[in-house]
């Protein structure tokens, strides 16, 4: 009977002692979302450890290594959105970059949001396997909303030394909070084209670096983010990129990627508007702007194309993704081409579209006009388009090969125009002679040299496509 007392005092002693052990409500290596399958956390970085009150470019040691800052700080504010006492604070075009590398990856996760009450923001994860000399895009561009801090998911599935930064790369000056980056060890059973989401928005994500991004063929014009070139001013949104043209008031291209996770069920929004993000002292295009002009506000990357999340399909009605279209060409003969591409996503396809536009003059509902808005848009004489279509798959540039199916047309810009869009079929290097661009600069030459030259057959008999004419 003793000998039971003493085992029951030992058992209630240490149950006590259990009991009264200290709670650590921030721990080191928290369960992220799929953390059970991943198994192994190869990095966490919740930036407690550190300190950087300002946003010039340097370098802190924290509890995972060394990172560098550009524009960026560790911020411990009450209108900082954070999970413990610091987070990093992102401005202008603020980077945060790992000076290490990390032995594979599966996936990663970050926490992020707008600061206080600030606007959204874009911003990118990139990825570098050699040694930090050069980045390429991982997944889709992300945007950081007002709030408490949203979970993200890029899916990586590298085997290797590999090392991540993150971009800010629109929302002027409003800023980002970032915090509890999470590396995942790389996983030979780790799954691939995973679903990711971003607040409302889902997105999809690739096992390749650099698969379904916006610029994956090139910069056809190599267009730059800086104000000295105005007229070939490059412009990163989560959703496109364009090559915005001041001295036009019209983009000379947008660029963006299909896959059939963009096609939602998400109405057109119609909120028309000025685009803030142009530096400032830039004149910008009003919605008002086309009013008894003639033409219609035509757009380059189109509504339907972004309508899985209503910001998705908001963010395509900016004028900066504006040009002054012909009626009869935006609704016919362009919503046509429209049509049919995102069919061929429908039907297993992903695609990859460059559209643009050039010369000055077109024929409206109110006649010929070289310029609208007072002169302060001009009109252009031709519009084109190249689409770029894949069996959906990964690895996406290295599957263009000189059997890849492109699409290339020009139509005049008019209100005559034919609503049969294959009438207007060309190839890519008519294109590139009437712009000077290289509109698939990333793919070999050699590549180039054969599907650039070949005019596509247009509408298939087995493609069950019908155009409104």
């Amino acid at each position: 009977m003793k000998s039971f007392f003493k085992c029951y005092i030992l058992i209630v002693a240490l149950i006590l002692a259990a009991c009264n052990q200290p709670v650590n409500n921030k721990q080191q290596s928290p369960s992220y979302p799929g953390e059970q399958k991943a198994k192994t956390l190869e990095l966490h970085e919740d930036f407690e450890t550190g300190s950087k009150p300002s946003y010039a470019t340097g370098r802190v040691k924290l509890q995972s290594g060394m990172w560098y800052l550009k524009d960026a700080l560790i911020a411990s504010t009450d209108k900082d959105a954070k999970d413990g006492n610091q987070s990093i604070r992102l401005k202008g075009k603020g980077v945060l970059r790992m000076e290490f590398d990390v032995n594979g990856a599966s996936k990663v996760t970050i926490e992020h949001a707008a600061y206080g009450d600030n606007n959204t923001s874009g911003w990118q994860l990139k990825m570098s396997v050699d040694g930090g000399r050069t980045f390429t895009q991982v997944g889709a561009g992300m945007v950081a909303n007002k709030g408490n801090l949203q979970s993200v998911t890029f899916i990586v599935n590298y085997k290797g030394a590999v090392r991540f930064e993150i971009c800010k790369n629109s929302g002027g000056n409003n800023r980002v909070n970032i915090d509890n980056i999470a590396i995942y060890s790389f996983n030979n059973n780790a799954p691939v084209g995973t679903t990711i989401q971003s607040d409302t928005t889902l997105l999809k994500d690739s096992a390749v670096a650099g698969d379904n991004t916006n610029l994956l063929l090139g910069n056809p014009s190599n267009a730059t983010a800086s104000t000295s070139n105005a007229d070939n001013f490059l412009m990163e949104k989560p959703y496109y990129t364009i090559s915005y043209n001041r001295s036009r008031g019209t983009p000379n291209w947008v660029s963006w990627y299909v896959g059939k996770e963009w096609l939602g069920n998400t109405r057109r929004s119609n909120d028309f508007r000025p685009d803030e993000t142009l530096p400032k002292g830039w004149y910008r295009v009003q919605t008002s702007s086309y009013q008894g002009s003639g033409f219609e506000r035509g757009h380059n990357c189109p509504s339907a194309d972004r309508a899985s999340s209503v910001k998705a399909n908001s963010s395509t009605f900016l004028m900066t993704n504006m040009i002054p279209q012909a009626p009869a060409n935006n609704q016919h003969t362009w919503g046509n081409l429209e049509g049919y591409e995102r069919m061929l996503v429908k039907q297993g396809n992903e695609v990859y579209v460059v559209m643009g536009s050039y010369g000055t003059g077109g024929y409206g509902t109110s006649g010929f006009h070289n310029t609208i808005d007072k002169g302060r848009v001009a009109v252009p004489a031709f519009i084109w388009k190249v689409i770029v279509v894949l069996p959906k798959g990964n690895n996406d540039l290295k599957r263009i090969n000189t059997a890849t199916r492109l699409i290339a047309v020009i139509t005049p810009n008019n209100n005559n125009v034919d609503a049969n869009w294959t009438k207007y079929i060309t190839t890519v290097r008519e294109i590139e002679k009437a712009t000077g661009y290289n509109l698939l600069s990333k793919v070999p030459k050699e590549i180039q040299d054969v599907i650039e030259v070949k005019m596509d057959k247009g509408i298939l008999p087995d493609d069950g496509y019908i155009m409104r004419l």
